[in-house]
């Protein structure tokens, strides 16, 4: 089997911001392969968004080297690359489509208003006003925006956030659209469903370093080993001899984390606890993701 090539390369970024006691990024590694979707995770504060921009060519590291296609990474490389930001302003008074055509004309060629208005299904709204668009609208023209150049590397930036679950996964299915078009993805989220569902590989990131990296059902089976029990505190009473597993409590329920589900069973039933309202569901990423970079919350 041929093997895949590596698109966009990060070797070994350090980063320190003036005044700061830690670095920013620290001694990070990512390598993109081609036509893939490539998620980038971490809690605030973590370095995603430092690290993605020395990607993109916005920022400057202080060491190390981004490589796209085995070179260095230079001005060029805009002509190739298309950035989807958390938040990007449009020009006031132009339609949908003299919005494409304005940002289409910045670059030495361009993608056809129509084949993005179809790709990334701009038709109802193509010609209207751009300030009058729902959020779930911006965000793909957004996207058809970065897409404008034709690009070889996509950028996204938490493409999906304030979205409601219907636009976002209406918005995830552009994205598989325009990864079937051969394309190499880097993108950065929250939401860890959205990860899941649209990455070939993460890299989960903290303290600007990688923690943990891999396909994300690789990565879940070399971590876990069971199951989550979930039910609702007032359901819950603690066996006296302990659980077979991890035991979390959250604001408003109870979770454990166990491989010897019959044996966690029969120790909640013998505690008098009610499991009418119990679920079984098995570890997933967000779970990975608390594991590794803890559960408080970060500014």
């Amino acid at each position: 089997m041929p093997s895949v090539a590596i698109v966009l390369e990060a070797k070994n970024l350090v980063k320190r911001y003036p005044g700061a006691s830690v670095n920013a990024v620290d001694g990070l590694s990512l390598s993109l392969r081609e036509g893939s979707c490539f998620g980038l995770l971490g809690p605030n504060g973590a370095g995603k968004t430092t690290t993605i921009e020395i990607m993109e060519g916005i920022s400057a590291a202080d060491s190390g080297a981004v490589l796209y296609r085995g070179a260095p990474v230079d001005a060029s490389f805009r002509e190739r690359s298309g950035i989807q930001f958390q938040q990007t302003a449009l020009q006031d008074n132009l339609s949908v489509r003299e919005v494409l055509e304005l940002f289409g004309s910045f670059y030495e060629r361009s993608v056809p208003v129509a084949e993005l208005a179809a790709l990334c299904d701009l038709g109802e709204f193509l010609d209207r006003d751009a300030k009058k668009l729902s959020g779930g609208q911006r965000q793909r023209v957004l996207l058809a925006v970065a897409l404008v150049n034709d690009p070889d590397v996509l950028f996204l930036d938490e493409p999906t956030t304030g979205l409601d679950p219907q636009a976002r996964r209406k918005f995830w299915d552009l994205v598989r659209a325009v990864k079937s078009r051969g394309k190499t993805l880097l993108l950065t989220t929250h939401y860890m469903e959205e990860a899941y569902e649209l990455c070939d590989e993460v890299a989960i990131v903290d303290r600007g370093r990688v923690i943990a990296q891999g396909e994300p059902d690789r990565l879940l089976k070399a971590h876990f080993d069971g199951v989550t029990l979930e039910l609702p505190k007032a359901d819950f009473r603690a066996p006296a001899a302990g659980l077979p597993g991890k035991l979390v409590e959250r604001e408003a329920s109870v979770e454990v984390l166990t491989s010897d589900v019959d044996g966690a069973l029969g120790a909640l039933i013998a505690a008098g606890s009610t499991l009418a309202r119990l679920t079984v569901r098995p570890r997933s990423l967000e779970d990975l993701f608390l594991d590794l970079t803890g559960r408080e919350l970060r500014e």
